[in-house]
């Protein structure tokens, strides 16, 4: 099985003028945006030449089927709202040349995924996590994005396109090939890494109440400030993890929204994001009871009001041995020395696969461990290795 590297970086390229930021290499491609839909058309004409029968989902998930049995091999188009022009279309590009390298050798059936809204817009890995089951459409259709958008209303953009949802009995496995996202892989000079777990995530959203008033003739200790409780809230969670997390836990507060938002108002609401990662899921659950008792704790004794949202997330995810140990036969075929072992700290497509047939990741290098950015890239080299690598490793699972 001979990929084509002149042919895979191509589609590369292609791929990332639908959307392209007109910053470096970046993209501005959100689930369901006009570039989105734009490039799930082009993937599908190509999906159609490589002799794939393409098919979209009603939540938008684009697959593009092999007959009979097959491996599936993919990930995801859309980006963040500022976005590289790697994160998850190295994965889908990926599926499509092995799918075509496969058939041109006459090799094992291989079928591509697209899925769709995993960056977030409306959740987390969307497209993927209705498709496993974890989260029901009705439950789905009423996510809204930051604009105050319905999935039911996003979704409908593709609503000429959509069929049933597939059977995932139909595929033997599941492969993702990544970015790394992180540093480790670039920093030590390797091509290479094998995902043996994805961590488990939770994020939900937290809102303080207080008063809103003038902020020159309200007095310090008469004031109920929302933003001084997230600031004590943020102070003491630091300090109550100390003996409960390990170096590779993580936890961020990414949104913060204050209102009234003016200058001469003390804020009289603070909604927050929370969100913890980890390995363990024990751990996570006592992250999320330590969070939940400081948040109480700052309430009462500021006289603040506090709210939860809906607790999202998804558990750890061991990947399949079989499937892992095929990708780490193969990268020491393939760049013998230059490869680990490594878990992923990001959330990605495969963990909500994992629940309906065997999985597995394989990382490439990401140039001083950027993502989620414009300048988010990585050596074409290392791309040509990635491919090669998840080449090889269904050619041994034969």
């Amino acid at each position: 099985m001979q990929i084509n590297p002149d042919r895979f970086l191509s589609d590369l390229h292609r791929l990332r003028g639908f959307g392209a930021s007109g910053v470096g290499k970046g993209v501005v491609r959100p689930a369901f945006s006009d570039p989105d839909i734009a490039a799930r058309d082009w993937l599908a004409e190509r999906m159609a030449e490589a002799g794939l029968t393409v098919h979209h989902d009603p939540v938008g998930n684009q697959f593009g089927l092999a007959p009979g049995p097959s491996l599936l091999v993919g990930s995801h188009s859309d980006s963040q709202p500022e976005g590289g022009w790697l994160d998850g279309a190295l994965g889908v590009i990926c599926g499509l040349e092995l799918a075509r390298a496969s058939a041109e050798a006459g090799g094992p059936a291989i079928s591509v995924a697209n899925f769709q809204d995993e960056e977030g817009r409306f959740g987390v890995t969307t497209g993927s996590t209705i498709w496993s089951g974890a989260l029901s459409l009705d439950q789905a259709d009423t996510l809204t994005d930051r604009d105050g958008a319905t999935f039911a209303e996003a979704r409908g953009a593709m609503a000429h396109l959509a069929g049933g949802f597939v059977d995932p009995a139909q595929f033997t496995g599941f492969i993702e090939v990544h970015i790394e996202q992180g540093p480790w892989l670039f920093e030590a000079g390797e091509a290479a890494g094998i995902v043996t777990d994805i961590v488990g995530i939770r994020d939900m959203r937290i809102t303080f109440t207080g008063e809103q008033n003038h902020a020159g003739t309200t007095p310090m200790h008469r004031r109920r400030d929302t933003f001084q409780g997230l600031a004590a809230f943020a102070a003491l969670l630091n300090e109550r993890f100390q003996n409960v997390v390990t170096p590779q836990t993580v936890w961020t507060t990414g949104h913060v929204d204050l209102h009234p938002g003016a200058h001469s108002i003390v804020p009289g609401r603070c909604t927050f994001s929370m969100q913890w990662r980890d390995g363990n899921g024990d751990r996570l659950a006592r992250m999320e009871a330590i969070i939940r008792d400081t948040a109480q704790e700052v309430a009462d004794a500021r006289g603040l009001g506090l709210e939860y949202g809906t607790l999202l997330g998804l558990e750890p995810v061991d990947m399949a041995a079989p499937l892992r140990e095929a990708l780490a036969g193969a990268a020491e075929q393939v760049c013998p020395g230059r490869w680990r072992r490594m878990q992923s700290g990001a959330l990605h497509d495969a963990a909500n696969v994992a629940k309906l047939m065997p999985a597995a990741m394989l990382f490439v290098p990401s140039i001083n461990g950027i993502s989620h950015d414009f300048a988010e890239d990585t050596d074409e080299a290392d791309l040509i290795i990635g491919m090669q690598v998840l080449a090889q490793a269904v050619a041994d699972l034969r």
